[in-house]
This record gives structure tokens, sequence and C-alpha cells, in this order.
């Protein structure tokens, strides 16, 4: 009775508070924490229904919402300026809902339902549009975008500044698209395209190229003031390489991905003579040239060690480099560039098939400071390159991923890093104690460790890292594929309490039951829930993994999880009642990598900024788990009937 009330006390205080004031101070919240916030009492609950009509941002990626529950959260509001919105479970019909016409920034990512509607809305609802973020529209079977929708969402957002497009532009006449792209704002200085053939590229950016049936003979000025260009091409090729360089002259970020088909002929591939065409106007600052392995095992053979000593004439002011599947180039090459390029503070080099420890020997030597360095895929570095390159004491990020020599000798020069905030050493050939060089000043600073598929790691690999530390910032551990790591590795895991975000260990055969279990009731914090703080688990293929698991992954177990790998096989059956009894869950079951967004699709380091959204299904489902947990009984019971 006491505590009753206590409670009825504390809710008439509330009640005499000014609207006004509980309106203020909940609108220096986002989303997510308003509806935390609203899922304590009914005087917040009213408050936040309130708010939710003039703030200033909207942002719910992290979970996928339905028509359904997205209608309450978004009224019409004329004060909202900035949307993010994962479109998961969303299609044409939440147009009206989503495009208002205040907005200032959207971003619209898993747009896959969606038709080219989309775009044409766009240009006709939200005229004030400085940043636009598109993400796989009209991917699904069915869906299709015209070229008219393209023109009507460039004619329409005169204002646009930033633009991305992650998708397939590439749908139209070559001489409609150019005519199309000559509509877009004169304001716009960033663009990236999700794919584009280069010879749409080249065509719409030739200074000779003239519009069909015109009589002005003067082409018009296509993206004038553009300074960021990112796309991914069918063929990086030289023809497209310099009609950039010379078009764009205000270009500071080039990033250019290819993926081919077949092996590329001499006219569509890029060669030394591309790579000295780039940079004419001496203002870029970051360049990222990769061929990718994703269709086909093929590289840049047609560039060598004197295309990089063309380029490092003009990369004296480069701050950031990535090259990939430059299979000719030697130490010479890549010596040149680090020697060239005083400000350099980022390297990212794959499949550097030739580049040896003979590149870093004199880096001390060196003026840079550098501090990302990515060096996957090269696979003849040792321990030596790693010691060399742990002079550069600001390192926040090193990625050594699949550099199969690197050995414990490695760690001992990685444990002098204390700023390091991620590191990588998948497929490496490190040991437990190898590890424990990484405690206690490394592992304190580290936000992301993955030591996948380094197969020597047992289970005192965990102890090797975490005993006796306390407070770790440790977000992101990958322990997949490591065939000793069994359930007594994941259980000293759970005793450590570190306060985790994800937790890989796909792969794993010694893995079972015992893991989830533990996991689920893991206490990370006195004042919490049971296993609250894990966002991501991957327990793909693991060996032991059954029924019961499936059990442990139901509310209110783990009630902070957003993705699971599972392996389907196990039970279809109690992978769907699981899916439908946690709609804001994504349950993967056919392999394929988990998360919102892989920090090393860019340049960047990337970091989750999770929000508390447990509380958001609970305002917005209030009441409705009985019947999903029906139908997780329903499929333990069956499939115990099968056993």
């Amino acid at each position: 009775m006491a505590v009753t009330n206590e409670t009825a006390t504390a809710m008439e205080s509330l009640d005499q508070l000014p609207g006004a004031l509980l309106d203020t101070i909940m609108t220096k919240l986002d989303v997510s924490s308003i509806c935390s916030v609203a899922s304590t009492c009914t005087v917040f609950k009213a408050c936040a229904a309130h708010i939710l009509s003039f703030i200033p941002s909207f942002h719910l990626l992290e979970t996928a919402p339905s028509m359904e529950l997205l209608r309450p959260l978004l009224p019409p509001n004329p004060w909202l300026k900035i949307m993010k919105v994962n479109c998961g479970r969303l299609d044409d019909s939440a147009i009206q809902i989503l495009l208002q016409p205040s907005l200032h920034e959207l971003c619209m990512l898993n747009c896959a339902d969606f038709s080219g509607k989309l775009l044409s809305e766009i240009g006709g609802r939200c005229k004030d549009l400085r940043s636009l973020c598109l993400g796989s529209v009209a991917e699904k079977r069915g869906r299709a975008i015209h070229i008219s929708d393209l023109e009507e969402l460039l004619s329409g957002c005169t204002h646009l500044e930033a633009l991305i497009l992650m998708f397939d532009v590439s749908f139209s006449l070559r001489h409609d698209f150019a005519r199309v792209w000559a509509l877009a704002s004169q304001k716009l200085t960033s663009l990236e395209i999700g794919y584009i053939s280069s010879v749409m590229v080249t065509e719409l950016l030739s200074p000779n190229f003239e519009f069909p049936q015109s009589t002005n003979r003067i082409k018009p000025s296509i993206l004038p003031n553009i300074h960021k260009l990112s796309l991914s091409v069918d063929y990086i090729t030289d023809a497209m390489v310099g009609t950039i360089s010379k078009g764009l002259t205000s270009l500071t970020h080039l990033d250019l991905r290819d993926a081919p088909l077949i092996e590329p002929r001499v006219t569509f591939d890029l060669t030394n003579s591309g790579l000295q065409q780039i940079n004419q106007h001496g203002k870029l600052k970051h360049l990222s040239l990769v061929r990718s392995q994703e269709f086909l095992f093929t590289y840049f053979k047609r560039v060598n060690d004197l295309g990089l000593l063309l380029l490092a004439d003009k990369c004296e002011n480069m701050e950031s480099i990535f090259l990939g599947g430059f299979c000719r180039v030697t130490d010479t090459g890549f010596k040149t560039i680090l020697h060239s390029c005083s400000t350099l503070y980022k390297l990212r080099v794959s499949h550097g098939t030739q580049l040896t420890d003979l590149v870093f020997h004199d880096i001390s030597a060196t003026s840079l400071s550098l501090t990302h360095v990515s060096l996957r895929r090269c696979t003849l570095l040792t321990n030596h390159a790693v010691t060399n390159l742990a002079s550069n004491k600001d390192l926040k990020v090193l990625d050594l991923r699949d550099c199969r020599n690197l050995g414990d000798e490695a760690l001992r020069a990685i444990r002098t890093l204390c700023n390091l905030k991620t590191l990588l050493l998948d497929g490496s050939d490190i040991s437990d104690v190898g590890l424990s060089y990484l405690r206690p000043g490394v592992i304190s600073s580290l936000i992301s460790l993955s030591v996948r598929g380094c197969k020597k790691l047992t289970d005192k690999c965990i102890s090797a890292l975490f005993d006796g530390c306390s407070k770790l910032a440790l977000q992101d551990l990958d322990l997949s594929n490591l065939p000793n790591l069994s359930d007594n590795g994941v259980l000293l895991l759970a005793r450590s309490r570190i306060p985790l975000l994800e937790l890989r260990m796909r792969q794993c055969p010694l893995i079972g039951d015992t893991s989830v279990v533990v996991l689920a009731s893991m206490l990370v914090d006195e004042d919490r829930w049971h296993g609250n703080s894990l966002r991501l688990l991957d327990l793909f293929n693991c060996g032991g993994i059954t029924q019961l698991s499936f059990r442990w992954l139901k509310k209110p177990y783990f009630p902070r999880l957003r993705w699971l790998g599972v392996t389907g096989s196990v039970n279809r059956d109690m992978v769907d009642a699981l899916a439908r009894s946690r709609p804001f869950l994504h349950v993967s079951c056919h392999g394929e990598e988990l998360g919102a967004e892989q920090w090393d699709s860019g340049d960047d380091f990337y970091m989750h900024d999770y929000d508390e959204m447990d509380e958001l299904e609970q305002w917005l489902q209030e009441g409705d788990y009985e019947s999903d947990d029906e139908d997780m009984v329903d499929a333990e019971n069956n499939a115990e009937a099968r056993e």
C-alpha cells in the first residue's frame, strides 16, 4: 500500500507541473527516448503524444516500423526538419505520412517495396530539401522507376546540397539521362550513386556531348559545384576518370568502385594513363579506387608502379587514399605514395598482393601521422610491418584482416597504441598468449575487436583479454569461426560483465544452448535487466543450438535485441514463431552478415549510436504479446511432437 500511495503522490506532483515545461524538457530528447519516457506514466504519455506534432527531428533507423506503428508517431508537423527512417516494412502507402513539406533532411533506407513514385512525390512535396538519402528503391520484383520520376525529383528539389541514391539509376536512355541530370540543383555539392554505367558517367560529364534535337550548341553545365562524388560502376576506365577530373573542377572527394562481370578489355579498364589524369585541378583530398571481387576475381592488371608514380606527382595534399585490387603495384609504388603525401592520415590498401614489410620499413622517418590504416588481404605482410606501423601512436583504426602471417609479435607492438578504437585481426596466426598483450592498455580503449577465424584461439582467449579489466568501452566483439571456442568461453565472457552491443559467434561448432542461456542471464549492471545490452547476436551455424535456445530468445530475455542470426534448418517453425513474437527483431537464417551498416563500407570508422528501443515497442504494442507467446508455445509443442 505504501508503494501505491507514493506512486499516486508522484503522479499528482507531475500533474501539477506546467505542460509547457514538460514539453520543453521532452523536446530535447530523440524519438526513442520520448517513447521510453512515455511508457512510464499517463502524464508523460499524453505529453509525448503532444510533442510529436512539433519535434524538429525524427530518427528511427534501428527498427523497421510498420504503417500501423508509424502513423501515431508522425502526425502533421510543420516544424519537422530532419527525418531518418528504416522503410523495410513500408511501401508507397506511407508516402503521405513520411513526406512532410517542412523537411530539410530526409533519409529513407530499405525502400525495396516503394516504386519510382517515391522520387516524384519527394520532388513535389519536399521543395526545401537540402539533403536526401534513398536506399534500395524499387528493388522488389514488380516495382519500377521511370526517368520521369527522377526528372520530377531533380526539378522539384532545387535546394539540394547532398544527394545519395543507393540503387541502380541507369534505367533510361543515355540522352534522356543527361537531359534530366541537367536539371539538378546548382547547389549540389555531394553526390553518391549506388550503380551507374561508366559510359553514362563519361557522356554525362563530357564537354563534347550534345543533347539531341537541340538548337543550342552549348551544353548546359551539369553538376558544376560537386565537391564529393561517390560512384559504383561496371568498369572504372581511363575515359571516365579523365572526364570526371576535367569536368568537376571543385572536386575534393572522389570514390570510385567497380565490380566487373567479365575481364575488362583495355578500352574499358584503368591504366597508368588514367591515373595520370586524376586531380588535374589540385583540389583532391580524398581518393578511393577499388575493384571489387564480388562477381569475378579480377584486378587492375594494367596499372603498375609507374601509374602510382604519376599519381603521386599530384597527391601531395591528399589526406585519405584507398587503393583496392592493384595487383601489379609493388613496394616501390606504395612507398612513393607514402613519401609524397605528407598530410596523409588514412591509408587503405586491399588485395595488395605484392605489398611487403618494406613499404613501412622507414615510415618513422616520414612526417606522417596515420590514424586509420587498413591492409586487408595483403598476405605478404609479417609482424615487422606492424612493428613499424606502431610508430604512429595516434592510430585509431587498424584493419589487418586476412593478413595470415601476423602473429603474437604483432600484438606485442600493437599494445603500445593506447588510442586504438578498432582492431580487426581476422584470419591471423595469433594465440591466446598474444591476446594477453592487449591487456590492460589497448583493451581499455577498444570499441570494436574482431578475431574471426583465428584458429589457434581457445576459451582461454577470453580470460587473456578481460581478466582484471573493468569499465571497458568495448561494444563490438567478433569471435566467429573459432573451432575451439566453447560454452565455457562464453561463460567467462558473461562473468566479465562487459556491456557488449554486438556479439558474433557464427560458425563456432562447440557453441550451443548453454551459451544462449548464459547470455540471457548475463547481468551487465546491477541496476539493469539481465542480458539487456546486446543489440546483435549472431549464432549462425553454431553446432549446439537446439530448440531450447529459442525459449531463451523469447521476451523478456534479450530485451534490446534487434538482429539475430541462427540456422533456419534447426527448426523453421520456431524461427518463424520467434520472428512473429518479436516484430522489431530481424531474424536471419540464411547466413548474411548482420547489422544496420558495416563500418568498413566507407573510409570512416562507424559505430552504432544505439537508442533505447524496447520501450518504443511497449508503448506502441502494449498488450499485444500474449498471442505471440502462444505461437512460440505451439511451435515448441510441434517440435517436441516430431521428436
